[in-house]
């Protein structure tokens, strides 16, 4: 079985950080979004996975996954982003005759795809969705259910049948793409793959629906970015390998080898990377903090800093932050009080 990753989105729904970086990129818990799909449809016994890429967001997936090992990747190049259906038409060929998985990158599971993998192996369905309760489905693809049989799936509804969402994991025989091939778009101008597998039961296919157990999340906003890094970070373990010096560390923090934390206080759950600094600093649970970068004479929790980041100076704690590469966060401007900012289109900032 193989496995296809959509990657050639824009992620508009997270600028500004996407501005400059695809969204697969962003990191959660110490990983890029796409690092934990593709580990994730690993655990699931997937070695074969396509990530659909844009001429935008390749070279900076493929940066991403340079050191992935155990599984095979290809990049497939989608020129034209005309929705998700459109996204796994143009994987057809890589595909071939083999069943497939899709997976939605910035979607993450508590139990990982293997639940919904093994189900369809073992019953085989033209196709296998999985779903999730929600308090919204206006928002998302939405499933009318027969006992384990999905008999309608409508995409973004007004008044939805039920409040079972698509939650952003599909198993597919290659018969969807008879379906896909040739299928109009939706009023909105995309090929919706609801519509795909609306298709397949209208031709009187077999199409499962599968509940999700344990948590899922939708990392499609800043918000969800920030609390899918607490949820990921709920699993570490103690680790504790770097120097620490005049400092306390309670509960589970990850230090590696070449961190350096001096004079300082972490209350874990706490990842740090590679080369990171902590100096005269707090830092306080569900904060994940990126390679080579620096916190000194600052708090931080419940934040994720990306690599080479610069946190100095600062008379109040960063809570609920997102920090991206090499960005800089100063304090020490006193008299006069004045603010200097260098701020990027559709940016937050809110100043007390």
């Amino acid at each position: 079985m193989k496995a296809i990753i959509p990657a050639a989105g824009l992620g508009t729904r997270l600028r500004p950080l996407t501005y400059t970086r695809p969204k697969p990129v962003l990191r959660v818990a110490g990983q890029p979004i796409i690092v934990h799909a593709i580990e994730t449809l690993q655990a699931a016994g997937i070695s074969e996975i396509g990530v659909v890429v844009s001429d935008i967001t390749r070279v900076e997936i493929q940066h991403a996954i340079r050191e992935i090992s155990g599984v095979q990747v290809t990049l497939i190049n989608q020129h034209e982003q005309l929705g998700l259906g459109h996204a796994v038409l143009v994987a057809r060929e890589w595909v071939g005759e083999d069943d497939f998985c899709v997976y939605l990158g910035d979607n993450l599971f508590e139990f990982g795809a293997k639940p919904f993998v093994d189900r369809f192996l073992a019953e085989r369905p033209a196709a296998l969705i999985a779903l999730v309760e929600v308090e919204d489905p206006t928002a998302f693809g939405v499933a009318q259910m027969d006992g384990t049989r999905i008999t309608r799936l409508v995409e973004k509804p007004k008044v939805p049948p039920s409040n079972l969402a698509v939650a952003g994991l599909y198993c597919f025989t290659p018969q969807i793409f008879s379906v896909l091939d040739g299928m109009a778009p939706s009023a909105r101008g995309e090929y919706e793959i609801t519509d795909g597998i609306q298709g397949l039961i209208d031709r009187g296919a077999d199409v499962t629906g599968q509940p999700v157990m344990g948590w899922w999340k939708d990392t499609g906003r800043p918000a969800d970015l920030l609390d899918a890094n607490r949820l990921l970070l709920e699993r570490i373990v103690l680790d504790v390998k770097g120097t620490v010096e005049d400092s306390r560390i309670t509960g589970r923090v990850v230090i590696p080898a070449s961190a350096r934390v001096t004079r300082s206080k972490i209350v874990g759950p706490v990842m740090l990377g590679e080369g990171v600094v902590i100096e005269d600093a707090y830092i306080g649970p569900f904060t994940s903090i990126g390679a080579n970068t620096v916190v000194r004479g600052a708090e931080v929790e419940h934040s994720v800093v990306d690599e080479e980041a610069c946190i100095e100076n600062l008379s109040k704690r960063l809570q609920d932050c997102l920090i991206g590469v090499r960005a800089q966060v100063r304090g020490g401007r006193t008299v006069p009080r004045t603010h200097k900012l260098t701020i990027s289109d559709a940016s937050v900032v809110e100043l007390a």
